[in-house]
């Protein structure tokens, strides 16, 4: 084979690079899959004891108010440090809370090892996705920038079944594995971030233009993209140092507010919807609602619905470029709004019994809900958070909206047990009324993002954002009045 054939398919630069940080996806992923399987096992039982239900919750929770402390300052490092730097930082910190774990001889330098853990994804998660979204091609951007929630769809499964293969070894080994594991891959994400280079837009901001060319030449962006989009100097790009709360002042200031507003909303009700730790981690619970075995419901909740999401999810990936942003959000906004409206009427006419078809109804609805959420607003959120800020908030607003995306997940975990027990409807009618606010609010108020340089997707917004909703349903309208004019015409 050539050489000229052996660089045709040599890997870009920027692909590299966004599959080596995905590696950071994967641990928060492997983390959901493995944690709950981890707490229930005889041998982590052993070693800990027996604890109450309010305990355990904590103990599997505390990661996430870790990540909803930590990520609003994440931002800021960045800027000020670069991407990698800070996402090695975060995945090294990642390590140490997997070490803690590991070697833990009591529940309180487990839950303390949790806690790291949780910090460290609050620093490196959000960066993850304003890095990608930086160095990747406007025409591919949507494309690299899921791969990363593919990792974390892989992740799933691969916690799961390495807890399913570990619990037959003998001894504490059987749990502390799954946090050997992660020790070793966050290990190399520290490795990787000293291999990928900073983000030329980065270094753009930060007046580094000769490195900027060279970043670029590195990570195979086309020269005459590079030239047109992010070698042209904008002043809303350009970063200026300064403290945690006048930065947190500055991505609220009118220029930016809108942005911001749109960003939190998205990474907040996103997760209000009640996928990961309402449907997800919960699924064993409302399986067995619907009337399956303990064993039957654990195995498709954890297993089955793990491999379809990660199944779902590579196509989803390949076409996030094609599909489009707004497209895909409310087509999954009407997926998830009427699978929850099924479920929940079920419940309230009191016809789902352990023997009757509507429990596999209900079944059927909470996977293609998951499957739904998985195929469009796991994809998308995280994506337009990134894309739709100038380089000189992009890092702190997103970082903002990480950490809302972290305590909203806390909260539909602390919140979904009891709305269960109380009603067994009631739950699923509070998902559905939030995805569809959230369909709505995002169908109105959502410009499209798809293939645009991320510099031109800031002129979008130099006017009020309301305008967007407004020109939509107004184009929309004409096009409508101009179908029936045109059937008018023909039938006259």
């Amino acid at each position: 084979m050539g050489s000229s054939t052996f660089q045709r398919l040599k890997p870009a630069g920027y692909t590299t690079a966004s599959i080596l940080l995905s590696l950071g996806c994967w641990l928060n992923g492997f983390d959901t899959g493995s944690i709950g399987a981890v707490t229930v096992m005889p041998q982590f039982v052993e070693v800990m004891g027996p604890q109450p239900p309010t305990i355990i919750g904590l103990t599997i929770s505390i990661i996430l108010f870790g990540g909803a402390f930590s990520s609003p300052f994440a931002g800021q490092l960045a800027n000020k440090y670069g991407h990698p730097r800070i996402i090695a930082a975060g995945a090294a910190a990642f390590a140490v809370g997997s070490i803690l774990q590991a070697s833990a001889l009591s529940l309180g330098q487990f839950i303390a090892g949790r806690l790291v853990a949780g910090l460290a994804e609050g620093i490196y998660l959000g960066l993850l996705n304003v890095y990608v979204c930086e160095i990747a091609p406007s025409k591919s951007r949507g494309t690299l920038a899921s791969l990363l929630q593919l990792a974390t769809a892989v992740g799933l499964p691969c916690g799961y079944f390495t807890c399913y293969g570990t619990v037959r070894m003998s001894g504490s080994l059987a749990w502390r594995a799954p946090f050997i594991m992660s020790t070793v891959v966050a290990a190399i994400l520290t490795g990787s971030c000293f291999y990928v280079p900073l983000s030329p837009r980065w270094l753009m901001a930060n007046g580094r233009r000769d490195e900027a060319a060279k970043s670029i030449a590195r990570l195979g962006i086309q020269a005459a993209e590079a030239e047109k989009d992010i070698l042209s100097f904008r002043d809303e790009d350009v970063q200026k140092q300064m403290g945690f709360l006048r930065s947190i002042g500055l991505i609220f200031s009118k220029p930016y507010r809108a942005r911001t507003v749109l960003a939190l909303f998205i990474l907040g009700m996103v997760q209000l919807c009640g996928i990961r730790d309402g449907v997800l981690f919960y699924a064993p619970l409302l399986f067995a609602q619907a009337g399956l075995s303990r064993s039957s419901a654990s195995f498709l909740a954890s297993g089955l619905s793990a491999i379809l999401i990660v199944l779902i999810s590579i196509p989803a990936m390949f076409l996030a470029d094609r599909i489009g942003r707004r497209a895909s959000v409310l087509t999954g906004g009407v997926l998830l709004t009427t699978t929850m409206l099924i479920v929940g009427t079920l419940y309230a006419a009191e016809v789902v019994t352990p023997e009757g078809a509507a429990r596999w109804v209900v079944i059927v609805s909470i996977f293609l809900f998951a499957l739904s959420y998985s195929a469009t607003w796991a994809m998308v959120g995280k994506i337009y958070a990134s894309e739709i800020q100038p380089g000189s908030t992009r890092g702190v607003s997103n970082s903002v909206a990480q950490g809302l995306n972290f305590l909203t997940n806390a909260f539909v975990a602390l919140i979904t047990p009891i709305l269960l027990d109380h009603s067994a409807y009631g739950a699923y009618f509070l998902f559905a009324g939030l995805s569809l606010f959230t369909t709505i609010v995002l169908g109105l108020y959502m410009p499209e993002t798809k293939g645009q340089p991320l510099e031109t997707i800031q002129e979008v917004f130099s006017k009020p954002l309301q305008v967007h909703g407004a020109r939509f349903i107004q184009r929309d309208g004409m096009r409508h009045r101009e179908h029936i004019g045109v059937e008018l015409s023909v039938l006259g």
